[in-house]
């Protein structure tokens, strides 16, 4: 509770920093974890090792996993953000009134925001440079798993807001793994504003059930390929490839590809062989086991899934609108691509597929707020309101009406 409370008095200094103040202690951040680095990866080491020794997936070892090259794109990750606009104080839009009364719909921040993630530590660096550069303080809590490099992580965030003479309170980690402190953290309506959850489907719908704050939710990506009758095959197999393989344990990261019927023989021999060669677990339709024998069977379960691993679940459908419908059924709302070189077919997948992120001729894997150029990122919501997609520093403020008078009275 004293965590919260000093986070919720830093937020309210931290509103009101300057650019130039944000900016300065953003580089203090960078420059903290560049000299922590040491401890910092001595630090995941420790949790890799118990995430290894408690039998945790391979999947989630590699997401919790740091090392240099991932800690320098945090590095980089934060000194991106000091180069993105501030949003705070933008005018949205101004308008004068009859009266004489001018209206203007102004940026300000969030407020407090708790968010919950497992897993990954980068995202407790990410996380609070979008944060303090939209002038929200923050209070995060990482999973237990990551417990010893999330406070590493922290340590080094204090340290440079010190320096720099912002609050150091506006960035709080949680000091325990008690699993208990989630609980006690959404009831704290009175201090917290919005709750962010990152993770699995079953800590998202955990948060969204007990919160007594607004939650955004950035549920599961259940993402797809449909690869068209007139897709460049090539091309296809290409972003099959990356889609699925270049980093399977993220959530917009390809778990159904659909493959039209009339490109299907030419098109999955090879491409099958070559996600094999990729050690991908390969579960297809009955079509798909027709033309590629040997294939695990998919079942119902498999198209809802998102496996956050190298398995891939592949259908056979008959036309454009049946891949959509099987988007729209067992989709997530995360990210879909149609691979095509037919302008009409990719103009009706974009305006049929409802998800946060449509894809023409480019893999799933590019739904990231540092690949959007919004420099990092809170996370993917697949929410409608308030925030879609990457959530960036623009999706972390709301606004206000500021209104200029001259002594007018209602009448």
């Amino acid at each position: 509770m004293r965590v919260v409370q000093e986070a919720r008095a830093a937020a309210r200094t931290l509103a009101r920093a300057t650019t130039d103040q944000k900016n300065a202690a953003l580089r203090a951040i960078a420059a903290a974890l560049e000299a922590s680095r040491d401890e910092i990866l001595a630090a995941n080491r420790k949790d890799v090792e118990a995430a290894q020794a408690a039998g945790l997936s391979l999947a989630l070892v590699e997401r919790l996993t740091l090392n240099e090259q991932r800690l320098g794109e945090m590095v980089e990750s934060v000194k991106a953000v000091v180069e993105l606009p501030d949003p705070v104080g933008a005018v949205l839009r101004s308008w004068r009134r009859p009266n004489g009364l001018e209206i203007r719909k102004v940026r300000v921040p969030l407020g407090l925001i708790g968010i919950i993630y497992e897993s990954r530590p980068n995202v407790t660096s990410d996380c609070a440079s979008l944060c303090l550069k939209s002038g929200n303080g923050v209070v995060l809590r990482g999973g237990a798993e990551t417990f010893r490099s999330n406070q590493a992580i922290g340590t080094a965030l204090k340290e440079a807001l010190r320096a720099s003479g912002l609050p150091e309170g506006a960035v709080a980690t949680i000091p325990t793994s008690d699993r208990r402190a989630v609980d006690l953290l959404l009831q704290l309506d009175r201090y917290i504003d919005v709750i962010i959850p990152r993770g699995g489907e079953a800590l998202i719908q955990k948060i969204a059930e007990r919160s007594r704050i607004p939650v955004i939710k950035h549920a599961k990506g259940v993402c797809h390929v449909y690869v068209d009758e007139a897709a460049d095959l090539s091309m296809a197999e290409a972003i099959t490839l990356n889609a699925k393989c270049q980093r399977p344990a993220t959530c917009n990261a390809m778990e159904t590809l659909l493959v039209h019927e009339g490109i299907a023989p030419a098109f999955l021999p090879a491409i099958i062989t070559k996600l094999r060669a990729a050690n991908v677990e390969v579960r297809g339709c009955d079509k798909t086991r027709a033309i590629v024998p040997g294939l695990a069977k998919a079942s119902e379960q498999d198209w809802f899934t998102e496996y956050l691993d190298l398995i891939l679940s592949v259908k056979v459908v008959a036309s454009l609108d049946e891949a959509v419908e099987h988007i729209s059924r067992y989709g997530s709302a995360h990210s879909d691509a149609i691979v095509t070189s037919d302008e009409r077919h990719a103009r009706q997948f974009v305006e049929a597929v409802d998800s946060a992120a449509v894809y023409v001729n480019a893999s799933t894997r590019f739904t990231d707020g540092f690949q959007f150029g919004l420099g990092a990122e809170i996370g993917i919501s697949t929410d409608r309101l308030h925030a879609r997609g990457p959530m960036g520093l623009e999706e972390l403020t709301t606004y206000k009406y500021v209104v200029y008078g001259s002594g007018q009275l209602r009448q």
